[in-house]
C-alpha cells in the first residue's frame, strides 16, 4: 500500500462562492469561500427511491463548485454515480433531474402499482416469473422484473465515451453470484460500461443477475450496501474529503407491529454496519499515524536502514474527513419506502438532501484543526446528532 503525503490536494473549482437554488425546492443560501483538503469522494449507498436524497446532496455540492474526483456507488448509488461520472459537469444535474423526474411521473398509482406494473423507465414485470418460483427458467431470467428499461435510460442519459475516459473516477460494487465475493468495478482499472452499473443494481429476486465477461453478478448491497471501504483500501491512499451519503436508518425507534418490524429489519440490514466499518478504520489509521510519528523519532542511521524503511512504510500521514449525511425519515415512510417513486416522495427527499448538504457546506468542518494522530475524522449530520454537525 502506497501512502501519498498529506499535503492538501485541490481539484479545479474547489474554491467557490454562490447563491444556491434548486429546481426541486426553494433553498437559497450564500456560502463562505471554502477549500477542501484532499480529493473529493462521493460515496452513495443503495436504496432505490431513497436515492433521490443523494441527488439533492449532489445538487448542493455542484452549486457550491464542489465536483467529485471519485464517485463510489452501489445499486441506486451506482446509477446516480454513472449519471454524474458519465456526463460533463454542466450536464450532470440536468441528467439527474431527467432520470428522477421520469421515475416520479410514472409512479402516480402508488407503491402497489409500482409492484405490479413497474416503472417504464426503470423496470417492467416478467409475467412468466410470477407463475411460480420453482420453475427452472435459468439465472438470466430468474427475476420478477426486467431491467431493460433501465439499460435504455442509462444509455440515453450517460455519455459512454466520458464514462470510459474516467476523468471523474467511478467505482461500482457488485457481488459474484457463484463465489459470493464482493467485486468493485473501477474505471481507473477498466473502462466501465452500462452493464457494470446494471450489475451493481441487480437486486435479487426483483432484478436478474447481469453478466460481466460471462460471470453473473448481483447488486453489491447483497454483500455490503455502504461501499466506503473502497476509499480506505485504495492504493495509493490519499487525503480525502469523503461525502458519505447514507439513506438507511442505522438507529430507529422500537417497532410495534410486524409491519414496522419488517421495515426496521430492512433499515438495519441495508445500513450495512457503516458505524462499525468507520470505527475500525479510525483505529487502523491512528495506528498508521503512530507508526509514522515513531519512525520520525529514530536516529537517521536507523531510519535509513532497509528494515526500518520497510516497517515505516506501514505508516501514513493522510487524513480522511468522512462527512456523513444520513437521510431523515419522512413522516409517510413505511416498509415500501425504497419503492416510493412518487413525485412528492422524490421531491421531499431531494430537498432534504439539498438542505443537509448546504448546512454541512456552511459549517465546513473539514477546515477545523485535526489531531496529528487522527487519520479518520467523522463529521456527521443526522437525526441522531439533532440535525447539527457533530464530530466523532
Amino acid at each position: 500500500m502506497v501512502c501519498q503525503p498529506s499535503a492538501h490536494i485541490h481539484s479545479p473549482g474547489q474554491t467557490y462562492s454562490f447563491l444556491a437554488s434548486s429546481s426541486h425546492g426553494h433553498v437559497h443560501m450564500k456560502t463562505k469561500r471554502q477549500r477542501l483538503p484532499g480529493q473529493v469522494v462521493l460515496v452513495l449507498q443503495g436504496g432505490g427511491a431513497l436515492g433521490a436524497y443523494q441527488a439533492g446532496v449532489f445538487e448542493a455540492l455542484s452549486n457550491a463548485g464542489i465536483e467529485p474526483d471519485w464517485v463510489i456507488g452501489t445499486s441506486i448509488g451506482a446509477i446516480n454515480g454513472a449519471l454524474i461520472a458519465g456526463n460533463t459537469p454542466g450536464n450532470r444535474l440536468p441528467r439527474l433531474r431527467e432520470f428522477w423526474q421520469g421515475l416520479g411521473s410514472a409512479s402516480a398509482g402508488g407503491n402497489w402499482a409500482t409492484l405490479f406494473q413497474g416503472i417504464p423507465s426503470f423496470f417492467r414485470p416478467r409475467p412468466a416469473a410470477w407463475a411460480g418460483p420453482l420453475v427452472p427458467i435459468g439465472l438470466d431470467e430468474a427475476s420478477y422484473y426486467s431491467i431493460e428499461p433501465l439499460k435504455r435510460s442509462l444509455e440515453s442519459l450517460t455519455d459512454l465515451q466520458i464514462l470510459a475516459e474516467a476523468k471523474t473516477r467511478l467505482t461500482v460494487g457488485a457481488v459474484a453470484v457463484r463465489s459470493g465475493a464482493l467485486k468493485y468495478f473501477d474505471s481507473r482499472d477498466v473502462p466501465l460500461r452500462i452493464d457494470h452499473v446494471l450489475a451493481s443494481a441487480a437486486l435479487p429476486p426483483a432484478f436478474p443477475a447481469v453478466r460481466i465477461d460471462g460471470e453473473p453478478y448481483w447488486d453489491g448491497g447483497v454483500y455490503s450496501n455502504t461501499p466506503i471501504e473502497a476509499v480506505f483500501d485504495d492504493d495509493p491512499r490519499r487525503s480525502s474529503v469523503i461525502f458519505a451519503v447514507n439513506v438507511w436508518q442505522a438507529s430507529g425507534a422500537e417497532p410495534n407491529s410486524i409491519w414496522e418490524v419488517m421495515g426496521r429489519q430492512k433499515d438495519v440490514q441495508y445500513a450495512s454496519r457503516d458505524d462499525t466499518h468507520i470505527a475500525r478504520q479510525k483505529q487502523l489509521h491512528q495506528l498508521r499515524h503512530v507508526i509514522r510519528e515513531l519512525a520520525k523519532q529514530l536516529p537517521a542511521s536507523k531510519r535509513d536502514s532497509t528494515d526500518c524503511r520497510e516497517l515505516a512504510a506501514y505508516g501514513c500521514g493522510t487524513t480522511m474527513h468522512v462527512v456523513r449525511l444520513l437521510a431523515p425519515s419522512l413522516a409517510s415512510e413505511d416498509l415500501f419506502k425504497d419503492i416510493d417513486f412518487s413525485s412528492s416522495g422524490i421531491r421531499d427527499r431531494w430537498e432534504a438532501g439539498g438542505r443537509d448538504a448546504l448546512q454541512m457546506i456552511e459549517r465546513a468542518p473539514w477546515n477545523d484543526p485535526v489531531d496529528s494522530l487522527e487519520g479518520v475524522v467523522v463529521h456527521e449530520l443526522s437525526t441522531r446528532t439533532g440535525m447539527g454537525v457533530q464530530e466523532t
